[in-house]
C-alpha cells in the first residue's frame, strides 16, 4: 500500500471462531449465535463509518507446548477447524486484519497495538465473546494503553447473562463506555453515514 489509509476508529471483533459460535464447537454457548448475527450487522456499518475491521482469532498450536491448553477444555486448536473464523463473516482480505492470539487479551503478545498506532487510531469499539474473559481483558489493556474504548452491548456475550451484566457494568464504570450498536458511532463522535442496524 502506497498511502496510509485514514480511519475514524477500529472495530475489534473478538473470537467469532468455530469452537465458540458453532453448536458443535468445543466451548459453544448459545448466546454466541445471537452475538455473531449482531456482529455481522455491525461490521458493514463500521466500514461505512470509515472504521478499520480487525478480527481476533483465538488459536493454539496443536501438539506443541502451550501452558494455557493444559488447563480447562481443549479448544481453538490449529488444524482442527476450531480456531477458524466463522465463514459467514464478511472479511475483506485487502483491508481487514486477522490477528491470531493465544491469551485472553487481544493486546497480549500480538501486534494489535502496533497496527492501531501505525494507523493513528485512538478510538476502538469491541465486540465478540466472552465478556468476562477475552472482552474484559482486551478492554482493560486498551484502557492502560490510553485508547478510547467502547464495548457494544448487543454484540458481546458469555455463558451466564448475570455474569455478562456484571462485567459490562464494571467495564462501563472503570475502563470505557458500554453502548448499544444503534448509538455506537454517535457516542464515539463519528457522524453515521447510514444506519441500517
Amino acid at each position: 500500500m502506497n498511502r496510509k489509509p485514514v480511519y475514524k476508529g477500529a472495530l475489534i471483533v473478538i473470537d467469532m471462531v468455530y469452537d465458540f459460535v458453532n453448536p458443535a464447537g468445543a466451548v459453544f454457548y448459545p448466546i454466541n449465535q445471537q452475538v455473531l448475527e449482531n456482529v455481522k450487522k455491525l461490521v458493514p456499518e463500521a466500514r461505512k463509518n470509515q472504521f478499520l475491521i480487525i478480527y481476533m482469532q483465538h488459536s493454539h498450536r496443536k501438539n506443541k507446548y502451550d501452558k494455557k491448553t493444559l488447563s480447562g477444555r481443549k479448544n481453538c486448536l490449529e488444524g482442527t477447524g476450531g480456531d477458524q473464523l466463522d465463514p459467514t463473516l464478511e472479511i475483506d482480505d485487502e483491508m481487514d486484519y486477522v490477528i491470531k492470539k493465544r491469551r485472553y487479551s487481544a493486546f497480549a503478545y500480538t501486534d494489535l497495538d502496533l497496527i492501531l498506532r501505525e494507523l493513528d487510531i485512538k478510538k476502538i469499539a469491541i465486540c465478540g465473546t466472552k465478556t468476562n474473559n477475552c472482552v474484559r481483558s482486551t478492554v482493560e489493556d486498551a484502557y492502560h494503553l490510553d485508547y478510547e474504548t467502547y464495548v457494544v452491548r448487543d454484540c458481546v456475550g458469555t455463558d451466564d447473562p448475570q455474569v455478562n451484566e456484571i462485567y459490562l457494568h464494571d467495564i462501563d464504570r472503570y475502563y470505557g463506555s458500554v453502548v448499544d450498536s444503534r448509538e455506537l458511532f454517535e457516542k464515539m463522535g463519528v457522524e453515521a453515514i447510514e444506519k441500517s442496524i
